[in-house]
Protein backbone atom coordinates (compact mmCIF):
# COMPACT_ATOMS: atom_id res chain seq x y z
CA UNK A 1 0.00 0.00 0.00
CA UNK A 2 1.08 3.75 -0.87
CA UNK A 3 2.58 5.31 2.45
CA UNK A 4 3.07 9.14 3.41
CA UNK A 5 6.90 9.33 3.90
CA UNK A 6 8.88 11.56 5.89
CA UNK A 7 8.57 14.70 3.82
CA UNK A 8 4.49 14.69 3.69
CA UNK A 9 4.93 12.94 0.30
CA UNK A 10 3.63 9.88 -1.18
CA UNK A 11 5.08 6.57 -2.30
CA UNK A 12 2.09 5.64 -4.84
CA UNK A 13 3.86 7.75 -7.65
CA UNK A 14 7.78 8.11 -7.53
CA UNK A 15 10.56 8.97 -9.55
CA UNK A 16 14.37 9.88 -8.90
CA UNK A 17 15.26 10.66 -5.84
CA UNK A 18 18.14 13.60 -5.85
CA UNK A 19 17.69 14.86 -2.24
CA UNK A 20 15.90 18.50 -2.83
CA UNK A 21 12.48 19.34 -4.05
CA UNK A 22 12.04 19.53 -7.68
CA UNK A 23 8.67 19.23 -10.46
CA UNK A 24 8.37 16.51 -12.98
CA UNK A 25 5.43 15.67 -14.97
CA UNK A 26 4.61 11.91 -14.65
CA UNK A 27 1.53 10.68 -17.05
CA UNK A 28 -0.03 13.79 -17.59
CA UNK A 29 -0.25 14.83 -13.84
CA UNK A 30 2.35 17.36 -12.64
CA UNK A 31 3.99 17.03 -9.20
CA UNK A 32 6.49 17.77 -7.29
CA UNK A 33 8.76 15.05 -6.32
CA UNK A 34 10.05 15.92 -2.63
CA UNK A 35 13.70 14.26 -2.01
CA UNK A 36 13.08 10.94 -1.11
CA UNK A 37 11.61 10.69 -4.86
CA UNK A 38 8.15 10.68 -3.92
CA UNK A 39 5.36 12.69 -5.71
CA UNK A 40 4.37 15.71 -2.93
CA UNK A 41 1.00 17.66 -3.58
CA UNK A 42 1.94 21.03 -1.00
CA UNK A 43 -0.67 21.49 1.24
CA UNK A 44 0.64 24.85 3.20
CA UNK A 45 -0.46 27.19 5.46
CA UNK A 46 0.16 31.11 5.20
CA UNK A 47 1.03 33.81 7.74
CA UNK A 48 2.12 32.06 10.52
CA UNK A 49 3.38 34.74 13.11
CA UNK A 50 3.95 34.56 17.23
CA UNK A 51 3.13 38.17 16.85
CA UNK A 52 -0.70 37.36 16.65
CA UNK A 53 -0.69 36.13 20.50
CA UNK A 54 0.97 39.31 22.07
CA UNK A 55 -1.29 41.65 21.93
CA UNK A 56 -2.67 42.68 25.74
CA UNK A 57 -5.65 40.44 25.95
CA UNK A 58 -3.74 37.16 24.80
CA UNK A 59 -0.16 37.60 25.48
CA UNK A 60 -1.04 35.60 28.61
CA UNK A 61 -1.15 32.46 26.16
CA UNK A 62 1.90 33.11 24.92
CA UNK A 63 4.08 33.00 27.98
CA UNK A 64 1.51 30.13 29.75
CA UNK A 65 1.46 28.05 26.77
CA UNK A 66 4.38 28.49 25.18
CA UNK A 67 6.87 29.72 28.22
CA UNK A 68 7.55 33.15 25.80
CA UNK A 69 9.57 31.24 23.22
CA UNK A 70 9.50 30.94 19.56
CA UNK A 71 11.08 27.85 19.41
CA UNK A 72 8.10 26.35 21.65
CA UNK A 73 5.52 28.10 19.79
CA UNK A 74 7.21 26.66 16.62
CA UNK A 75 7.30 23.11 17.64
CA UNK A 76 4.08 22.54 20.23
CA UNK A 77 2.27 25.12 18.68
CA UNK A 78 2.57 25.25 14.88
CA UNK A 79 3.89 22.32 13.41
CA UNK A 80 1.45 19.89 16.47
CA UNK A 81 -1.23 22.41 14.61
CA UNK A 82 0.29 21.63 11.28
CA UNK A 83 0.56 17.98 11.40
CA UNK A 84 -2.94 17.31 12.99
CA UNK A 85 -4.44 18.84 10.43
CA UNK A 86 -2.94 17.08 7.53
CA UNK A 87 -0.73 19.93 6.48
CA UNK A 88 2.62 19.49 5.07
CA UNK A 89 4.27 22.45 4.32
CA UNK A 90 4.97 25.68 5.71
CA UNK A 91 4.56 28.73 2.59
CA UNK A 92 4.33 31.91 3.66
CA UNK A 93 5.25 32.98 7.25
CA UNK A 94 5.12 36.78 6.83
CA UNK A 95 1.62 38.29 8.23
CA UNK A 96 0.05 41.41 7.15
CA UNK A 97 0.97 43.68 10.24
CA UNK A 98 -0.65 47.30 9.62
CA UNK A 99 -3.35 48.48 7.64
CA UNK A 100 -1.33 50.05 4.80
CA UNK A 101 0.10 47.19 4.19
CA UNK A 102 3.77 46.02 6.27
CA UNK A 103 4.32 42.78 6.76
CA UNK A 104 5.92 40.96 9.32
CA UNK A 105 9.59 39.95 8.82
CA UNK A 106 10.73 36.19 7.39
CA UNK A 107 11.49 33.23 9.63
CA UNK A 108 15.38 32.53 10.27
CA UNK A 109 16.63 29.35 8.71
CA UNK A 110 17.40 27.83 12.17
CA UNK A 111 13.52 28.49 12.60
CA UNK A 112 12.51 26.49 9.71
CA UNK A 113 14.72 23.73 10.87
CA UNK A 114 13.12 23.66 14.67
CA UNK A 115 9.71 22.89 12.81
CA UNK A 116 11.28 20.20 10.64
CA UNK A 117 8.83 20.69 7.88
CA UNK A 118 8.76 21.50 4.14
CA UNK A 119 8.57 25.13 3.65
CA UNK A 120 8.83 27.74 0.57
CA UNK A 121 11.20 30.95 1.40
CA UNK A 122 9.76 34.45 0.55
CA UNK A 123 12.91 37.10 -0.54
CA UNK A 124 12.27 40.84 -0.95
CA UNK A 125 14.12 41.67 -3.92
CA UNK A 126 11.84 44.27 -5.13
CA UNK A 127 8.70 46.10 -3.44
CA UNK A 128 6.64 46.15 -6.22
CA UNK A 129 3.41 44.98 -5.06
CA UNK A 130 0.13 46.65 -6.84
CA UNK A 131 -1.11 47.68 -3.25
CA UNK A 132 1.92 48.73 -1.38
CA UNK A 133 2.30 52.34 -0.28
CA UNK A 134 5.87 52.20 -0.12
CA UNK A 135 6.30 50.23 -3.49
CA UNK A 136 9.95 50.96 -4.94
CA UNK A 137 10.46 50.26 -8.89
CA UNK A 138 14.15 49.82 -9.26
CA UNK A 139 16.07 50.13 -12.56
CA UNK A 140 16.57 46.39 -13.05
CA UNK A 141 19.45 47.38 -15.58
CA UNK A 142 21.70 49.00 -12.98
CA UNK A 143 24.68 47.58 -11.43
CA UNK A 144 22.79 48.87 -8.00
CA UNK A 145 20.19 46.10 -9.18
CA UNK A 146 22.50 43.45 -9.45
CA UNK A 147 24.34 43.83 -5.80
CA UNK A 148 21.20 44.38 -4.51
CA UNK A 149 19.86 40.88 -5.66
CA UNK A 150 23.58 39.39 -4.98
CA UNK A 151 23.57 40.30 -1.68
CA UNK A 152 20.27 38.99 -1.01
CA UNK A 153 21.24 35.86 -2.23
CA UNK A 154 24.77 35.56 -0.14
CA UNK A 155 22.32 36.55 2.85
CA UNK A 156 19.75 33.55 2.44
CA UNK A 157 20.60 31.23 -0.36
CA UNK A 158 23.90 30.32 1.39
CA UNK A 159 22.81 28.93 4.40
CA UNK A 160 20.06 27.33 2.97
CA UNK A 161 21.66 25.87 -0.62
CA UNK A 162 22.11 22.33 1.14
CA UNK A 163 18.52 22.16 3.08
CA UNK A 164 16.25 19.28 1.64
CA UNK A 165 13.27 20.93 3.66
CA UNK A 166 13.23 24.10 1.40
CA UNK A 167 11.18 23.77 -1.69
CA UNK A 168 12.02 26.72 -3.11
CA UNK A 169 12.04 30.59 -3.12
CA UNK A 170 9.42 33.35 -3.89
CA UNK A 171 9.22 36.54 -4.60
CA UNK A 172 6.68 39.23 -4.71
CA UNK A 173 3.27 38.85 -3.79
CA UNK A 174 0.79 40.53 -6.57
CA UNK A 175 3.40 42.47 -8.22
CA UNK A 176 1.74 45.75 -10.06
CA UNK A 177 3.25 45.74 -13.59
CA UNK A 178 0.94 48.04 -14.96
CA UNK A 179 0.02 49.63 -12.07
CA UNK A 180 0.64 50.58 -8.33
CA UNK A 181 -2.15 52.21 -6.55
CA UNK A 182 -0.12 54.74 -5.26
CA UNK A 183 3.27 55.20 -6.56
CA UNK A 184 4.38 55.15 -10.26
CA UNK A 185 6.11 51.98 -11.87
CA UNK A 186 7.48 50.86 -15.01
CA UNK A 187 4.57 50.95 -16.82
CA UNK A 188 3.70 54.32 -16.05
CA UNK A 189 6.04 56.07 -18.63
CA UNK A 190 4.81 53.65 -21.38
CA UNK A 191 2.41 53.28 -23.24
CA UNK A 192 0.65 49.60 -22.64
CA UNK A 193 -1.82 49.58 -25.77
CA UNK A 194 0.64 50.04 -27.96
CA UNK A 195 3.27 47.26 -29.32
CA UNK A 196 6.44 49.44 -28.18
CA UNK A 197 5.27 50.01 -24.86
CA UNK A 198 4.48 46.47 -23.75
CA UNK A 199 8.00 45.33 -25.25
CA UNK A 200 9.33 48.06 -23.23
CA UNK A 201 7.80 46.51 -20.33
CA UNK A 202 8.70 42.45 -20.88
CA UNK A 203 12.49 43.78 -21.56
CA UNK A 204 11.97 45.20 -17.37
CA UNK A 205 10.70 41.85 -16.74
CA UNK A 206 13.05 39.73 -18.52
CA UNK A 207 16.16 41.49 -17.00
CA UNK A 208 14.27 41.67 -13.48
CA UNK A 209 13.76 37.64 -13.77
CA UNK A 210 16.95 36.76 -15.16
CA UNK A 211 19.27 38.86 -12.49
CA UNK A 212 16.67 37.18 -9.70
CA UNK A 213 18.00 33.88 -11.41
CA UNK A 214 21.46 34.45 -12.18
CA UNK A 215 22.11 35.77 -8.08
CA UNK A 216 20.17 32.61 -6.42
CA UNK A 217 21.98 30.63 -8.77
CA UNK A 218 25.37 31.72 -7.97
CA UNK A 219 24.64 30.60 -4.59
CA UNK A 220 21.95 27.62 -4.52
CA UNK A 221 21.85 25.58 -7.59
CA UNK A 222 19.06 22.49 -5.92
CA UNK A 223 15.90 24.43 -5.06
CA UNK A 224 13.34 25.77 -7.08
CA UNK A 225 12.60 29.28 -8.30
CA UNK A 226 8.87 30.08 -7.83
CA UNK A 227 8.64 33.31 -9.03
CA UNK A 228 6.22 36.05 -8.26
CA UNK A 229 2.66 35.28 -6.86
CA UNK A 230 0.62 36.96 -9.80
CA UNK A 231 -2.90 39.05 -8.97
CA UNK A 232 -5.26 36.49 -9.97
CA UNK A 233 -8.80 38.81 -10.44
CA UNK A 234 -7.04 40.88 -12.42
CA UNK A 235 -5.01 38.73 -14.35
CA UNK A 236 -1.23 38.82 -15.43
CA UNK A 237 -0.06 40.03 -19.10
CA UNK A 238 0.87 37.27 -21.27
CA UNK A 239 3.70 38.97 -22.22
CA UNK A 240 4.55 39.39 -18.42
CA UNK A 241 4.23 35.37 -18.20
CA UNK A 242 6.84 34.94 -21.41
CA UNK A 243 9.16 37.12 -19.53
CA UNK A 244 9.32 34.63 -16.81
CA UNK A 245 9.39 31.28 -18.52
CA UNK A 246 13.17 30.85 -19.20
CA UNK A 247 14.38 31.81 -15.53
CA UNK A 248 11.34 30.65 -13.13
CA UNK A 249 9.75 27.19 -12.53
CA UNK A 250 5.97 27.82 -12.16
CA UNK A 251 3.44 29.98 -11.71
CA UNK A 252 2.10 31.22 -9.17
CA UNK A 253 -1.25 33.02 -7.94
CA UNK A 254 -2.83 34.55 -4.88
CA UNK A 255 -6.36 34.72 -5.25
CA UNK A 256 -9.45 34.80 -2.92
CA UNK A 257 -12.11 33.04 -4.53
CA UNK A 258 -13.71 30.19 -4.82
CA UNK A 259 -11.99 27.79 -7.87
CA UNK A 260 -14.32 28.11 -10.51
CA UNK A 261 -13.60 31.55 -11.17
CA UNK A 262 -9.99 31.45 -11.41
CA UNK A 263 -9.72 27.76 -13.68
CA UNK A 264 -10.09 29.49 -16.87
CA UNK A 265 -7.06 32.01 -16.22
CA UNK A 266 -4.87 29.18 -14.87
CA UNK A 267 -5.77 26.76 -17.38
CA UNK A 268 -4.34 29.76 -20.17
CA UNK A 269 -0.98 30.41 -17.74
CA UNK A 270 -0.45 27.13 -18.07
CA UNK A 271 -0.92 26.10 -21.91
CA UNK A 272 1.36 29.55 -21.90
CA UNK A 273 4.52 28.23 -20.01
CA UNK A 274 3.71 24.67 -19.71
CA UNK A 275 4.34 25.11 -16.12
CA UNK A 276 2.77 23.89 -13.36
CA UNK A 277 0.91 25.92 -10.87
CA UNK A 278 0.56 26.82 -7.41
CA UNK A 279 -2.47 28.83 -5.66
CA UNK A 280 -0.16 30.46 -3.85
CA UNK A 281 -2.64 32.71 -1.19
CA UNK A 282 -6.05 31.54 -1.14
CA UNK A 283 -8.72 31.08 1.36
CA UNK A 284 -12.67 31.80 2.65
CA UNK A 285 -13.68 34.05 5.01
CA UNK A 286 -16.23 34.12 7.89
CA UNK A 287 -17.87 36.77 10.14
CA UNK A 288 -15.87 36.50 13.70
CA UNK A 289 -15.71 38.21 17.14
CA UNK A 290 -12.82 40.53 15.47
CA UNK A 291 -13.57 39.64 11.71
CA UNK A 292 -16.51 41.92 10.40
CA UNK A 293 -16.73 40.33 6.88
CA UNK A 294 -20.19 40.30 4.37
CA UNK A 295 -21.57 38.82 1.10
CA UNK A 296 -19.37 41.42 -0.72
CA UNK A 297 -16.47 39.60 -0.29
CA UNK A 298 -15.83 36.98 -3.17
CA UNK A 299 -14.29 34.57 -0.65
CA UNK A 300 -17.18 35.06 1.50
CA UNK A 301 -18.69 31.98 3.46
CA UNK A 302 -21.41 32.53 6.16
CA UNK A 303 -19.42 30.64 9.37
CA UNK A 304 -17.08 28.30 10.04
CA UNK A 305 -18.81 24.87 9.12
CA UNK A 306 -19.48 26.52 5.44
CA UNK A 307 -15.95 27.96 6.19
CA UNK A 308 -15.40 24.17 5.90
CA UNK A 309 -17.42 23.16 3.61
CA UNK A 310 -15.90 25.73 0.88
CA UNK A 311 -12.35 24.51 1.96
CA UNK A 312 -13.38 20.79 0.95
CA UNK A 313 -14.80 21.91 -2.57
CA UNK A 314 -11.84 24.15 -3.40
CA UNK A 315 -9.21 21.71 -2.85
CA UNK A 316 -11.26 18.65 -4.79
CA UNK A 317 -11.64 21.07 -8.16
CA UNK A 318 -7.94 22.05 -7.42
CA UNK A 319 -6.49 19.00 -7.26
CA UNK A 320 -8.49 17.49 -9.50
CA UNK A 321 -6.32 19.87 -12.26
CA UNK A 322 -3.63 17.87 -13.35
CA UNK A 323 -1.59 21.00 -13.24
CA UNK A 324 -2.01 22.57 -9.47
CA UNK A 325 0.46 21.44 -7.42
CA UNK A 326 -0.33 23.15 -4.18
CA UNK A 327 -2.28 25.36 -2.28
CA UNK A 328 -1.38 27.74 0.61
CA UNK A 329 -4.61 28.63 2.53
CA UNK A 330 -4.90 31.72 4.35
CA UNK A 331 -4.24 32.22 7.23
CA UNK A 332 -2.75 30.46 10.83
CA UNK A 333 -4.33 32.93 13.75
CA UNK A 334 -6.01 35.91 13.66
CA UNK A 335 -4.53 39.01 14.19
CA UNK A 336 -6.27 42.42 14.60
CA UNK A 337 -5.19 43.19 11.06
CA UNK A 338 -6.00 40.70 8.91
CA UNK A 339 -8.28 39.03 11.28
CA UNK A 340 -8.34 35.64 9.65
CA UNK A 341 -7.40 32.39 10.64
CA UNK A 342 -7.57 28.38 11.31
CA UNK A 343 -7.23 29.62 15.17
CA UNK A 344 -9.22 33.09 16.80
CA UNK A 345 -6.72 35.45 18.42
CA UNK A 346 -6.93 33.57 21.46
CA UNK A 347 -5.17 30.37 20.00
CA UNK A 348 -8.08 27.93 19.60
CA UNK A 349 -8.92 26.41 16.42
CA UNK A 350 -12.12 26.66 14.46
CA UNK A 351 -13.37 23.18 15.11
CA UNK A 352 -15.55 23.38 12.38
CA UNK A 353 -12.90 24.44 9.53
CA UNK A 354 -10.50 21.86 11.38
CA UNK A 355 -12.89 19.33 11.15
CA UNK A 356 -13.27 19.52 7.37
CA UNK A 357 -9.75 20.02 6.87
CA UNK A 358 -8.50 16.97 8.99
CA UNK A 359 -11.34 15.05 6.48
CA UNK A 360 -9.58 16.54 3.15
CA UNK A 361 -6.29 16.57 3.65
CA UNK A 362 -5.25 12.93 4.12
CA UNK A 363 -7.60 12.24 0.82
CA UNK A 364 -5.15 14.84 -1.46
CA UNK A 365 -3.35 12.01 -3.29
CA UNK A 366 -6.38 10.41 -3.84
CA UNK A 367 -7.81 13.28 -5.42
CA UNK A 368 -4.55 14.33 -7.33
CA UNK A 369 -3.86 11.04 -8.90
CA UNK A 370 -7.45 10.54 -10.57
CA UNK A 371 -6.26 13.84 -12.49
CA UNK A 372 -3.41 12.71 -14.59
CA UNK A 373 -3.99 11.15 -18.67
CA UNK A 374 -3.16 7.32 -17.10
Amino acid sequence: MPKIDRYGGWTGVTSRATGFFYLEEIDGRWWFIDPDGNAFIMLGVNHVTHTALKYPDNIHVWKERYGGSMERWIREGVVKDLRSWGFNTIAWVQELASRDFRHTPEWHHWEYRWAGLPYIYHMDFAHIEHWYPYAVYPDVFSEEFEEWCDYLAREVCVDMAEEPLLIGYTFCPMPGWTENQYVRGWADDLDMDTEEGRDKLKRIAERYYQVIHDSIRRHDKNHLLLGDSYRGASGVPDFILEAMMPTMDLVSTNWNSPFDPMKESIEHWHKLTGKPVILADSGFLAPTEILKTGPGAPNYVKDQKARGEAYTEFGTKAFSTPYVVGWGWCAYIENRTRCSGIKNYMDEPYTDLTDAIKAFNPRVYEVASRAGKA
